[in-house]
Formats: C-alpha cells, sequence, structure tokens
C-alpha cells in the first residue's frame, strides 16, 4: 500500500498546483500525493510590484493555509515584479510549511521589457503579455516566461524547482 501525503495548496491555478505536487513528490517519491487547492489570500495587491511585497504575499498565503487547513504539507507561491538595477524582473516567492516549520525560496529573476513594466500597476503581467503576444490566460500556462523563452522554460519548472530548493531544511532539518 502506498503512503498518502496530503499537501495545501493556497490557489486554483493548475500551474502552482503541479509544481507544489513535483515538488512534494521529491520529498516523498513513493507516495501517493493528495492535493486541495483553496483560495488563500495575499494581503498584497494583485500584482505585487516589488521584492518585499512579493515574499510577504507567498508567506501570507502559506500561513492562511496552516491557520485555516489540516495537511502534511503547506505550499504557496506569489509572482511578483521589481525594477533592479539591471532592469524590470519577474519572479515568484515560494514557500512549503508543516505545521512547525515555514521555508521560502525564491525564483530566477526573468528580464522584462521596459514597455511591459510601464504598463504594471494598471494591468497584472499575465494580461499584458496576453495582449503583447495574443495569447489566451497565460499565467495559468506557461507564463511570461514561456512567452520570453520561446518555451525553454515556464512557470510550472520555474516555481517546481525553487520549490525543491526551498526543501532543503525539511530534508536535512538536523543541519538547519
Amino acid at each position: 500500500m502506498t503512503d498518502k501525503v496530503h499537501i495545501v495548496v493556497g490557489s486554483h491555478n493548475p500551474v502552482k498546483i503541479n509544481a507544489a505536487r513535483a515538488a512534494v513528490a521529491t520529498l516523498h517519491p513513493e507516495a501517493s500525493i493528495e492535493v486541495e487547492a483553496v483560495s488563500a489570500p495575499s494581503g498584497v495587491a494583485d500584482q505585487p510590484m516589488t521584492d518585499a511585497e512579493t515574499k510577504l504575499g507567498a508567506i501570507n498565503r502559506v500561513e492562511w493555509c496552516r491557520e485555516h487547513y489540516q495537511a502534511d504539507y503547506y505550499l504557496s507561491m506569489e509572482g511578483g515584479v521589481d525594477l533592479f538595477e539591471q532592469g524590470p524582473a519577474t519572479f515568484a516567492y515560494v514557500t512549503i510549511a508543516t505545521d512547525t516549520q515555514l521555508c521560502v525560496g525564491r525564483t530566477a529573476h526573468l528580464p522584462l521589457p521596459q514597455q511591459v513594466f510601464d504598463k504594471l500597476g494598471e494591468q497584472e503581467l499575465g494580461d499584458i503579455m496576453d495582449a503583447l503576444f495574443n495569447t489566451v490566460n497565460v499565467k495559468q500556462a506557461g507564463g511570461a516566461i514561456g512567452l520570453l523563452t520561446n518555451g525553454n522554460a515556464n512557470r510550472e519548472s520555474i516555481y517546481t524547482a525553487a520549490l525543491v530548493l526551498a526543501t532543503a531544511p525539511l530534508r536535512y532539518a538536523e543541519l538547519y
């Protein structure tokens, strides 16, 4: 009989759900992963415009999940943008938590065209990218990452990688 691992993901976005499932599967490769997707409030703007706001949104979502649900793991992802020394970029903060531990990670930067960054605040990144590339609901598919890398990377792959990295303290608690 296969063990079951119950996770709560603070989103109904299939990209985030798939990334969460894949990351937890690296912790429990033989287990059946049961996913409960919930609408967890971020407590920040729909389009976070700073690194700090993006991080806070991810932490708020995972803490809300821990307060309202019972699970083995709680996960959240919050995408944001900021203007850095090298120019505008998008990225995400990711969290994975247990009842007693919170692990926070971050994706790599994806440089954004200045024309896209300049429209943020009026619209979310996904909506701007949909208009620019003539796509529909790209945020629940490859995202700006998929569009700007010609599919060589996508939102799910980036979220999964960041979540796997964030699991290090869960894998080696005695070192942390």
